[in-house]
């Protein structure tokens, strides 16, 4: 089990890359520069999707199965968001 040092850590990082997310949709950006702000948004969003099934939900401590299980899920999400996207524009 990870110690609380890393788990603060965890969260200052989540805390940080939120707080990014969040200038990045209400500062403005997204409407001059769609395409690669919502990149951005999607790259830190799935890290901290990955930060919180690691390290929150111990998913760094099963079988190697389980963890491709939800990197397999963390695709379809992806997949699912990048469709969504053309139907909007």
């Amino acid at each position: 089990m990870a110690s609380i040092k890393t788990y603060t850590t965890i969260f200052g990082v989540l805390m940080a890359f939120s707080t990014v997310q969040f200038v990045f949709e209400f500062s403005g950006l997204l409407e001059d520069n769609y395409g690669p702000i919502m990149a951005v948004i999607l790259v830190l969003s799935v890290l901290k999707a990955m930060a919180v099934a690691g390290w929150y939900m111990h998913i760094i401590e099963e079988p190697r199965s389980i963890t491709y299980i939800a990197l397999a899920g963390v695709l379809g999400v992806i997949a699912l968001t990048v469709g969504a996207t053309y139907s909007i524009s």
